[in-house]
């Protein structure tokens, strides 16, 4: 099993308005209505070019199977925020987001240098934030009721890691992928397509 991140280009447009609107996808997300093609086409856009944010597709054995994201990328303050997605619930459990959590960890703090990494997980989603947790993030918050969805409000799980975190978390991961077979070089060059 190999993944890779390559990154979003706008002909990925119809495959990541598709999984956005998913069932598998959309629950998790902070929108509460169908994203239509429109509210699309200008998102794709805005994500695509860069600027304070990167985004790309997640590859498992080359097919594209998911979204993983930094947003908000403030330099000044050395800080960014995180999220992914694997769309096809069968890559769940396979590993695909061990991987993901590590490439995006090393891109923000080894290639970017920031200090800071963030994200928020809807606290029903308990198996994404333990994961964020065994990699090395730490709860910072707790928001209750901060998302209205579905007719109701969700708690948030805050999480964060700062780079002086990131040497003991990096070897850490390391070793669980290693377990895995994900050699170092194989993480290396996905990092260097990453741009």
């Amino acid at each position: 099993m190999t993944v890779t991140l390559r990154p979003l280009r706008t002909d990925d447009a119809d495959q990541v308005l598709a999984w956005r609107n998913s069932p598998a996808v959309a629950p998790y997300m902070y929108s509460d209505h169908p994203i239509g093609p429109y509210e699309h086409r200008a998102w794709i856009a805005r994500a695509a070019a860069g600027g304070d944010c990167r985004y790309w597709i997640i590859l498992l054995d080359g097919a594209a199977v998911g979204l993983a994201n930094v947003v908000r990328i403030d330099v000044r303050n050395s800080r960014c925020d995180w999220a992914y997605y694997l769309a096809d619930p069968a890559t769940r459990g396979r590993g695909v987001g061990a991987t993901v959590e590590f490439l995006v960890l090393a891109y923000v703090f080894d290639r970017l240098g920031l200090n800071r990494l963030w994200c928020e997980v809807f606290v029903d989603n308990e198996a994404v934030w333990k994961m964020h947790e065994s990699y090395g993030f730490t709860r910072e918050a707790l928001f209750r009721d901060h998302i209205s969805k579905g007719g109701r409000f969700h708690d948030v799980v805050g999480l964060g890691m700062l780079a002086a975190e990131w040497p003991a978390a990096k070897a850490a991961a390391l070793a669980r992928l290693a377990e895995r077979g994900v050699t170092p070089a194989e993480l290396e060059a996905t990092l260097v397509d990453m741009g």
